[in-house]
């Protein structure tokens, strides 16, 4: 019997993506869904262009938490999401990823006793400096189903005791960029807007706090970016920014560093064409490294462990870490061979979930 209401928690922007295509499959078999937007990501560059781009039904409820540190933005959220929740009583609660909204919208869920999914289950980096990490793990423990994008997490669960109500379903990412990429090959005008040529330049995304937050760290990336001849292509994210100008300024960023481009943070659309036309791409995204490897991108990691071991093991992804001499190399030696092997489904993960929630 399926649950009258699903319960849908997002609040940054790869969730807004993974929500996507799981939104449509649970709509198009006839579940009722209540969407609440944390307000994690509020800007219109982090938040609302996904909501238009990727066809999402506005949210039913935006809590408008924001920006904070993560004891105080966890809090924040878990009283307005357990608020919401006495009165909605959906049948279900979903949460994506391992973001704060993630773990608020667990443990709401968990202590009101309502049935807990998480999409994108059993992801392990084994860095408990990462705060992603604690989410991840806290959420799987709390949780009734838990949709796995791949094998590995599948058996990280069970190391950790987790078997009933684990489904390997393969990755509502993927669904995504099959779903969107020929949207976006007819309607971004991102390449001309730049003036690039395939495969002629690097795409670069760095948001994480070890990276953002250490002098060091970003100094070596940015260091490496400027030596390079190709241009370089870098969506900011509005905290990478700030971050930058407290280490270089406006004028010490323009200098002579013309080869790398930062631009305004871009919607879905843009960046899949970015991604899949890109020479290489060097990030700390998870997602990103992922859209990489579907699209048979190189990808440089500026980490020195990641979730998704498949792409390393695979040999489309190099994990680098925030060292300058072996981004470079990386840059000028790593070249993979062969095609990317399909470890993360068939696309259809997200019909797969809409089935397995009517269990519940």
């Amino acid at each position: 019997m399926r649950p009258k209401k699903v319960l849908s928690i997002v609040g940054a922007r790869p969730q807004f993506i993974k929500a996507a295509p799981v939104s449509r499959a649970l709509r198009k078999v006839g579940y009722q869904e209540f969407i609440l937007h944390t307000g994690q990501h509020y800007d219109h560059g982090m938040s609302r262009i996904f909501f238009e781009e990727l066809g999402i039904v506005e949210p039913d409820v935006n809590l408008g938490v924001g920006s904070g540190s993560h004891g105080w933005q966890t809090a924040q959220m878990l009283i307005g999401i357990e608020n919401v929740l006495l009165k909605e009583k959906p049948g279900c609660v979903m949460v994506y990823g391992d973001t704060n909204s993630t773990l608020a919208g667990a443990l709401a869920a968990c202590k009101l006793h309502l049935p807990l999914a998480h999409v994108e289950a059993g992801l392990r980096s084994f860095n408990r400096q990462m705060p992603e990490e604690h989410n991840r793990v806290l959420t799987d423990h709390c949780s009734d189903l838990l949709f796995c994008p791949t094998q590995t997490a599948v058996d990280n669960l069970v190391k950790e005791g987790i078997i009933h109500g684990v489904h390997l379903v393969g990755d509502v990412m993927l669904d995504a960029a099959l779903m969107f990429l020929e949207n976006a090959r007819h309607r971004s005008k991102i390449l001309q807007e730049l003036g690039l040529e395939v495969k002629s330049y690097f795409l670069v995304t760095i948001h994480r706090p070890s990276n953002t937050d250490v002098d060091e760290n970003l100094r070596g990336i940015l260091s490496a970016l400027f030596e390079l001849r190709d241009p370089v292509i870098f969506p900011v994210h509005p905290r990478t920014r700030s971050k930058l100008f407290e280490l270089y300024g406006n004028s010490g960023l323009k200098g002579n560093h013309l080869n790398v481009r930062m631009i305004d943070p871009i919607g879905y659309l843009d960046m899949l064409l970015l991604e899949q036309n890109a020479k290489m791409i060097l990030t700390d995204s998870g997602g990103i490294q992922k859209e990489a490897y579907f699209f048979g991108v190189p990808c440089v990691t500026l980490r020195t462990e990641t979730e998704w071991v498949e792409t390393v093991e695979a040999g489309w992804n190099c994990l680098v870490g925030a060292d300058k001499k072996r981004i470079i190399q990386a840059l000028e030696t790593f070249k993979p061979h062969g095609k990317p092997e399909k470890f993360f489904g068939d696309g259809r993960a997200s019909e797969r979930i809409a089935d397995v929630i009517g269990d519940i």
